[in-house]
Formats: C-alpha cells, sequence, structure tokens
C-alpha cells in the first residue's frame, strides 16, 4: 500500500509501484491540470512539487511527474497545480494573466507550480533564484519575456508583503491555500509499511529508466532506493568526501560540505539538466545507468572517485576508473548495490574543471563532456593529474593512457600538445545523431585544452591558439 497526501487528499492505493505519477495523477484521480507533453522529464508542463517532511518541516522540490515513479511519492505531499488554487486567483497565477503570460496552455500549469514551489523553498528571494525555479519549464509561444514580467511582478509583490518568507506567511497572504499549514502534522501521522527483502526492481529518481523503457517500468513493482535514509547521508572525514548512492544532483547541489569540498558557482550543476530533473537523478543511478555521456559520471571520474557495493551486508570499494568494462557492461555482481560513493577532496594546490559540449548549453544531453582534478607544484609541474572524458568510448572514460603521460611533466604548451596526440589515440569515437567521429574529436581536444586554460590563461599564444583552431 502506497500512502500519500496528493494536494489535500490522503490517498492509499494498490496501484502498481512502477505506474508512472503523472499517469496515476491523471488517469486514476482525473486531475487534469499536469499536462502529458514530452513524456521525458524535458518540458516540465507536468511539473509538481514534492514535499518531504524533514526534522518536522516540509522541504518542497520540484519534479517532473511524467517520468516519476509511484513509489517515490511514498509518505510525501504531492502538488499539482490545482493544489495552489483557492477561491480566487493568487499572486502567481494573477500575474500571468496580468502579462499574458499563457497563450496555448499546456505549460502554464507547470510554470505556475515551478514559481509557486520556487516562493514555498526559499526563504531569500532573488530574480536569478525565481528564474532558475523555471530552468526546467519550456514554452514555445511566448518567447518567455511575458514569463519573466510576471515573475518579476511575484518578486517584487513577494519582498513588500514578507520580512521572512514561511508556509504560513505564504498561506496568510493568500499566496497558497491554507490546508498547507496542516501538511507537517498530518505527513508525521502516515505510517509507512517496511518491506524487508521486497522483490522487484530496485530504482533510485527513475529518470532514465522512465525515458528507456516507459511501458516495462509501469508493470514492475518498483522497489525504492531512492531517499533511503541509510544511503542518502554525506560525511566528511580525514579528507575524504563520503556520500549514499540514494542522494540526488539537486541534494549535492545544495549541499554546504559539497560546495566546500568542490568550490563553483553553480555553473558545473547548471550543465547538468534541470532543477526538475536534478531533484529527482540519484547518482547511483547515474553511474549504475553506465551512459558513455553520463555528465557526473564524468565528473566522479574526474575526481579519481571510488565506490562502495553492497550484498547483504557484505562491502567492497572499486574504483571507478575500473568499474565500466565495456558498453553498459560493469564490475558489479549479482544482487550487489552501489551504496556509497567517496572521494579524496581536492588539496588547495587541485583545481577541479568540468565542462560540456551539447547542441543546448542547458537542459541537454552531452555531445562529449570532459573534467579534471591537476594538482601543480611550486615549480609548475604537473604532480597529480586525473582526466576523464565522455562521449568518445563505449564506456565512461578515464584516460589512463594520457595521465600517465602528463604526471611529472611540466605543464607547458609544447607538454600539452604532445599530451593531445596521445589523447586521440586513446579515444575511439563514432559518428552518431550528436556528431560525427571527427567532430567529436576536436571537441574533445578544446575541452582537454580547456582544462589547462582554465589554470592558466596565458599558456598559449592566443593568436597560435585561434589559428590551430
Amino acid at each position: 500500500m502506497i500512502k500519500f497526501i496528493l494536494n489535500n487528499e490522503l490517498i492509499e492505493t494498490d496501484a502498481p509501484s512502477g505506474t508512472a505519477m503523472l499517469d496515476f495523477i491523471r488517469k486514476n484521480q482525473q486531475l487534469k491540470g499536469a499536462k502529458l507533453v514530452c513524456k521525458e522529464g524535458e518540458c516540465g508542463a507536468c511539473s509538481a512539487m514534492v514535499g518531504q517532511l524533514i526534522n518536522g518541516k516540509v522541504a518542497y522540490q520540484s519534479m517532473t511527474s511524467c517520468i516519476m515513479p509511484l513509489i517515490n511519492a511514498n509518505g510525501k505531499h504531492i502538488v499539482t497545480v490545482e493544489g495552489f488554487n483557492m477561491n480566487k486567483l493568487s499572486p502567481v497565477q494573477q500575474a500571468l494573466v496580468d502579462t499574458y503570460g499563457s497563450q496555448c496552455g499546456f505549460c502554464t500549469p507547470g510554470f505556475v507550480v515551478s514559481m509557486s514551489g520556487y516562493l514555498l523553498s526559499n526563504s531569500q528571494l532573488t530574480k536569478e533564484g525565481i528564474i532558475e525555479s523555471m530552468d526546467g519549464n519550456i514554452c514555445r509561444c511566448t518567447g518567455y519575456k511575458s514569463i519573466e514580467r510576471a515573475a518579476d511582478i511575484i518578486l517584487k509583490k513577494a519582498k513588500r508583503d514578507f520580512k521572512k518568507v514561511s508556509v504560513n506567511a505564504l498561506a496568510d497572504k493568500g499566496y497558497l491555500p491554507s490546508y498547507f499549514k496542516t501538511i507537517p502534522k498530518r505527513l508525521a501521522a502516515i505510517k509507512i509499511a517496511k518491506t524487508k527483502n521486497a522483490k522487484g526492481v530496485k530504482l533510485g529518481g527513475g529518470s532514465d529508466l522512465y525515458v528507456q523503457k516507459p511501458w516495462e517500468m509501469y508493470e514492475k513493482n518498483a522497489v525504492a532506493v531512492y531517499d533511503n535514509p541509510a544511503m542518502n547521508k554525506i560525511t566528511v572525514k580525514n579528507g575524504v568526501f563520503e556520500f549514499g548512492a540514494a542522494l540526488t544532483m539537486g541534494d549535492l547541489y545544495r549541499s554546504p560540505e559539497f560546495n566546500k569540498a568542490i568550490p563553483n558557482d553553480g555553473h558545473m550543476f547548471k550543465l547538468l539538466s534541470s532543477t526538475q530533473i536534478r531533484n529527482m537523478s540519484t547518482i547511483g543511478g547515474n553511474l549504475i545507468n553506465a551512459s558513455p555521456i553520463g555528465d557526473f559520471t564524468c565528473i566522479l571520474l574526474g575526481l579519481d572517485a571510488s565506490i562502495v557495493l553492497n550484498k547483504n551486508g557484505k562491502r567492497r570499494t572499486v574504483a571507478l576508473n575500473t568499474f565500466y568494462k565495456g558498453y553498459k557492461k560493469m564490475e558489479i555482481k549479482k544482487e550487489e548495490i552501489l551504496e556509497k560513493v567517496k572521494f579524496k577532496i581536492p588539496s588547495k594546490n587541485t583545481t577541479f574543471h568540468f565542462e560540456k559540449v551539447s547542441q543546448r548549453k542547458y537542459l541537454d544531453i552531452a555531445t562529449v563532456n570532459f573534467s579534471s582534478s591537476i594538482t601543480l607544484d611550486k615549480s609548475k609541474k604537473i604532480k597529480d593529474i586525473h582526466l576523464a572524458v565522455g562521449g568518445v568510448g563505449p564506456i565512461p572514460m578515464y584516460l589512463h593512457t594520457t595521465v600517465k603521460f602528463l604526471k611529472n611533466k611540466e605543464m607547458s604548451s609544447d607538454t600539452i600538445d604532445d599530451a593531445i596526440e596521445v589523447l586521440q589515440n586513446e579515444i575511439t569515437p563514432i559518428s552518431d545523431t550528436r556528431g560525427s567521429a571527427d567532430y567529436k574529436r576536436l571537441v574533445a581536444r578544446q575541452l582537454f585544452l580547456a582544462q589547462f586554460l582554465n589554470l592558466d590563461a596565458n599558456i598559449y599564444d592566443v593568436k597560435k591558439l585561434v589559428g590551430a583552431w
């Protein structure tokens, strides 16, 4: 029995646990606000807020319900566009009306959910933040400017209305229905039956499986690994960062510990799909999917990460750079679960960098991605280095040969030029819908150069470099 609150109603259902949340909402509950459009989590027309009770408060995240397994709603509060309806339009809905932010209307429910969810999830409100909250919502009609104007109106009104944003304050001012105030107690009262040794497909966020095998997944009994308390902890000890494989990209994006270990301005995470997908995609799922262009797989290879595999309490640690044996083939035994990921936190002398090239800059699958950890000594020798590239072979590639060549070499344009030849011999791209083999070789070369230009922008003479391109 799966139990959760859908808007203001307690749901108890025996529907197949592998059912997509959007299908349950539209067909079982006859709530038609969330739209069925892409069925791949790409457009955001089916966006829903997912609230989880943590330390007595409900933390909300936006997700695409078309690829969300029903089992992952267990014990949570699911909010569709209908869940924001009141006797009059909310300020979010009214702003979209006033700025003509809706034309065909298919995308509008998703924008309402994303902007309402932003107010619901953030105590500090910014223009950048509310725009980012909609990065997974695609509109084909308005050109976005009317929606951006609506966001600006909402933000200015909220800043006038609130000294501090909270669920109760939002409900009191008519941004949310009053039932939101009751949700923490109601979620606390839901008793979830523990299913020890349950049989079925062990499932993380489902964001890839529900794109690749949707109909097959609907018939499966899904056993949730997503937000498993035993697999979503972060520990930092003796310079090693360790986290459970059930953590999502969104969890790490919001993690102070991760952002301290791998400082960045959000650039890296903004290249990784959309807010909705980051909130769903587990790191373990990304690794086990074994895609040759998995972004977080490439990132972790560049950090020289290891993984912990667990079979009924028997654990073993495997270096990620030896884990992939062939296309979709891994060093994992039957009934083993990828339980944890760990990497040594880069030192002050180490620079980590990640880049990707895709047809769109954001919300797209990589043509080629590249990551590196480079440690220089005082004389600018390469003391240690880890390089990883995706999209140029049958597996996510740790560049063993190129790394071996570069270690203990002086970092210079001549060294890098020589290393490019080694790199080109190590990769084996093929032509496909994302580009020709020659194009991928060129992109891999440029991203390889970018890793070193990130360290020293003057390592090459600019005119020479541009001429080489």
